[in-house]
């Protein structure tokens, strides 16, 4: 039964005929695991607490950064340099305190997956790279645990419910991944800050639906939303044999080497150190980023050239020194590089894999 304060916290939910009593006992009794508490996963836990989702689960290894706070709702200035996982606990605890928050503030890998997923009911994909949500797909398919998926890129995002009911997974929408330099993050191109809001509580919705067993959720359907339009498309996704073979696989699921399978080249042990060449004599360094965005690469072998104004720009580029293409996560730097030798045959050109975030400039 529920206690006289949850009768009241959730009243609202016990006025609908679909929720009622027995409905916030559900959700009392569910849990949730929501990977990733940045863009798409604040929305997201902000209303599964509030909804009084018994045990939540949230993963995420990484900090709050200043860039973070224009779109990911649950951290404030004071919180920048904490991880997001135990400071979204701490923030989420003070909405609902009834709720029981399990928090991994780790990296997810193919080595903890199945150990951290097999406690939970739904998982929640907020994360913001394909390596992670094929590890995620697989889990989900190798446990059996329906999965809430969703991705956001500057003006448009996607929502999809896989696993669930023997309906289609992630694998069988997207078989292969898409080439590392032809995706880029929001950390490359940009995000409206509304956005993951509104592709998070729809996720949210989701997991909900599924919980309370009301509706349609979108089992074996892709939400397309575009908010400059305010519009969206539903598409239908077929289940395929992706999910037989992943459950064939099975046995080799913790040594699979995800970065490898979506061609992210680990950052070489002999790369340059590029503090050093941007003095060195017999370099050049182009730094494609735009000219605010920082940490500031100084020193006299250093040129700004923004990768939009690198096709008019070519006369700036060094043929007789090694030249190193400089981004922000190292996408921007191989598509130059690519540029350049495809269209302009330059042999003098390499790209610093990882780009600056990468190699902890």
């Amino acid at each position: 039964m529920l206690t006289s304060d949850e009768n009241k916290r959730y009243s609202r939910h016990l006025l609908l005929d679909q929720v009622g009593v027995s409905g916030q006992l559900k959700l009392k009794q569910a849990k949730v695991l929501v990977i990733g508490a940045g863009g798409l996963g604040c929305p997201v836990l902000q209303y599964l607490t509030a909804a009084g989702v018994g045990t939540i689960g949230i993963v995420d290894f990484d900090v709050v950064d200043l860039t973070n706070l224009q779109r990911q709702i649950l951290f404030t200035t004071e919180d920048v340099g904490k991880n997001k996982a135990t400071t979204a606990a701490k923030r989420l605890s003070q909405l609902n305190p009834l709720v029981q928050f399990i928090v991994f503030p780790e990296k997810l890998t193919p080595q903890n997956a199945l150990t951290i997923f097999e406690g939970f009911d739904v998982v929640v994909d907020g994360t913001d790279n394909f390596s992670t949500r094929y590890l995620i797909s697989d889990a989900s398919v190798i446990l059996n645990k329906p999965l809430v998926y969703g991705s956001i890129h500057k003006f448009e995002g996607q929502v999809a419910v896989f696993n669930y009911k023997n309906g289609p997974s992630y694998r069988c929408l997207f078989p292969t991944p898409p080439a590392p330099d032809q995706i880029q993050s929001c950390s490359e191109v940009g995000v409206l800050g509304v956005l993951p809001g509104i592709i998070g509580t729809q996720q949210a919705n989701e997991v909900l639906k599924i919980i309370l067993e009301i509706g349609e959720p979108l089992n074996g359907k892709l939400m397309l939303i575009n908010a400059l339009s305010s519009s969206s498309v539903l598409l239908t996704i077929q289940r395929t044999a992706a999910i037989e073979t992943t459950l064939a696989n099975k046995e080799n699921f913790s040594q699979t080497d995800y970065d490898l399978f979506c061609g992210i080249a680990p950052i070489p042990a002999d790369q340059p150190n590029l503090k050093e060449l941007c003095d060195h004599p017999d370099y050049q360094v182009i730094d494609l980023r735009e000219p605010w965005e920082e940490p500031k690469l100084t020193g006299k072998s250093v040129v700004l050239l923004p990768l939009g104004e690198l096709k008019n720009e070519i006369a700036q580029i060094s043929t007789d020194k090694q030249v190193m293409l400089v981004c922000q996560n190292g996408i921007r730097s191989q598509q130059a590089k690519s540029f350049l030798e495809d269209y302009h045959g330059f042999k003098n050109v390499s790209n610093l894999i990882g780009g600056i975030q990468g190699n902890g400039e």
